[in-house]
């Protein structure tokens, strides 16, 4: 039975899980548009291990989403991680944030997970039930979009990025959810079960955020 701590912080959802096995046993999150993180994941994390009734002792692994995400965000997780797996000298479990939002659409048809990436730009992955079957990208969304897919029967698009494709794809085939935008450490936790079940670990002192585009900083305007 492996006990592990699920850090979900890619997106303005800051959530956190505990589970054991696959199994989710304690689950704290918010979704704050002003990026909380930095103030409410240690505590999180403090009342996830009270919930469950156990000690950072009793923790096998850490799991953390990878990205891409916001940068502020995924730096914020992954540190968080980092630090608890050398401090308590556990192994290190990364799992593909679109991975986690795809498995929210609880389908075993095509999905497409959006992340919003500002203006008409969306980090983009395809999957056919758990498994991914197109590379991530970020992409400019387009009429086009997703073209290949649609014309193969039903999609279902899922993530903050959907909204912005329901304007523009216009597709008898295209089925926009809506009513979740955003990767939850709740399915985080069944995805890093089964790679810790693999031995699928990182190494702790070179592992970074996918963050798939470079950070671009730009002057505060007078």
């Amino acid at each position: 039975m492996a006990i592990i701590l699920n850090l979900e912080t890619a997106t303005t959802n800051c959530s956190v899980s505990i589970s054991s096995d696959d199994k989710v046993i304690a689950l704290k999150e918010i979704n704050d548009k002003g990026y909380s993180h930095a103030e409410n994941l240690h505590v999180f994390i403090k009342e996830a291990l009270l919930d469950a009734s156990l000690l950072f002792s009793d923790i096998d692994a850490i799991a953390v989403s990878m990205g891409p995400g916001s940068y502020t965000g995924l730096r914020i997780g992954v540190s968080a991680a980092k630090g608890l797996c050398y401090a308590l000298d556990i192994p290190l479990i990364a799992v593909p944030t679109l991975s986690v939002l795809a498995l929210q659409a609880a389908t075993d048809g095509c999905v497409i997970s959006l992340l919003d990436a500002r203006r008409m730009e969306v980090y983009a992955a395809v999957f056919k039930g758990k498994q991914q079957i197109r590379e991530t990208k970020a992409e400019i969304i387009d009429e086009h979009s997703f073209s290949d897919y649609l014309s193969e029967g039903e999609v279902r698009f899922i993530g903050d990025g959907a909204a912005k494709c329901k304007d523009v794809i216009k597709n008898v085939n295209a089925i926009f959810t809506t009513d979740v935008n955003f990767p939850s450490a709740k399915e985080l936790a069944f995805l890093a079960n089964e790679k810790y079940k693999k031995g699928d670990f990182e190494d702790v002192a070179y592992f970074e955020p996918y963050y798939l585009k470079d950070f671009v900083t730009t002057k505060p305007k007078n």
